[in-house]
């Protein structure tokens, strides 16, 4: 039986000694200051030449791809939004009956399925976590946006409470726009993957830890994920230049961490020395301008249980007490 021969990627220290490399090149049409496709070209400078994508249905998917062109470097393939996982799977096993049978005696290519949150922990779900269960060797990446942005910015399971979507409008019967909180992408992975041992949160904010923990979960055998914030000017109503501003103080005030989980172990990067109120984020984002003082501190009495208890069910804030019908 032929040999699997596996790629090993360096990791870096600074901006500067990252790899020249670019597998995600100009030519879409994504939005002016869009966190996603800055994620696109940070995930696949670290990846390499010898990768393949697996672009669910998506922002990534419609903004790349349109009028027959693409940014794309390498081989990339479309998938359904609620199968992204499958296809990866598929990839990944076609490439090993290759090498067993001795009809390839290249590297593994790096298989990494790059959905959003809809795509990942909502119509997605299943076949993500089939992924996962079933020991593939391949990353799945979750590119963050709190949002169906795609189809007009509406609200799914990593949208924040409070946040206003084209679903979730406030108004007088539900002024706090979304009432509920939000799926945890990287616990769902975590507490029920048995064959997953790498799992960690990034942020575009900071890309050489972004691009590292790329590096890292392709370095592992069997399957990997990253839960990837990529704040969206267009959905969060926030100015284009401000995106990173965004993005660190996402992580200033606890709405957003970054962490590893490693065989069992957590560690933290980028740990504020005080977490600020979650006020000095909300007040970024136009999405959040409705919001009253009992709201904010829903959302901050949520932020302050996980931060307690990582990886942890937290109690839900009382909610604000509902209008009489």
């Amino acid at each position: 039986m032929a040999k699997v021969k596996t790629q090993k990627l360096k990791k870096f220290r600074t901006i500067e000694k990252a790899p020249a490399y670019e597998g995600y090149v100009p030519g879409h049409r994504t939005c002016q200051g869009c966190g996603p496709a800055l994620c696109y070209r940070l995930v696949a400078k670290a990846a390499g030449p010898e990768t393949i994508f697996v672009g669910p249905t998506g922002c990534m998917y419609v903004a790349n791809t349109s009028y027959t062109c693409g940014p794309f470097a390498v081989p990339w393939t479309h998938a359904q939004i609620t199968n992204g996982g499958a296809i990866g799977s598929g990839i990944e096993a076609a490439y090993q009956v290759l090498i067993r049978k001795g009809k390839y005696d290249g590297p593994l290519p790096n298989v990494i399925v790059m959905a959003g949150d809809g795509g990942t922990v909502d119509i997605g779900l299943q076949a993500m976590s089939a992924m996962m269960y079933r020991n593939h060797d391949a990353l799945f990446v979750c590119y963050d946006n709190e949002s169906y942005a795609n189809t007009g910015i509406q609200t799914s399971p990593t949208t924040p409470y409070g946040a206003a979507t084209t679903f979730t409008p406030p108004g007088p019967m539900v002024p706090e726009g979304k009432k509920l909180y939000p799926k945890d992408a990287c616990q769902l992975v975590i507490g029920g993957h048995p064959a997953v041992k790498y799992v960690a949160t990034a942020s575009v904010a900071y890309p050489v830890d972004l691009m590292n923990k790329v590096i890292k979960a392709l370095n592992y055998k069997g399957p990997t994920f990253l839960n990837i914030h990529c704040p969206c000017p267009k959905g969060w109503k926030f100015d284009a230049d401000k995106l990173v501003q965004v993005g660190k103080m996402a992580i200033e005030t606890g709405m957003w961490t970054l962490y590893e989980w490693e065989g069992g172990e957590y560690t933290y990067q980028r740990e504020p020395e005080e977490i600020l109120g979650v006020n000095e984020y909300l007040k970024l984002q136009g999405r959040f301008s409705h919001l009253t003082q009992e709201h904010i501190a829903n959302q901050q009495a949520f932020i302050d249980a996980k931060l307690k208890a990582p990886g942890i069910a937290v109690e839900l804030p009382t909610a604000s007490s509902e209008p009489e019908m």
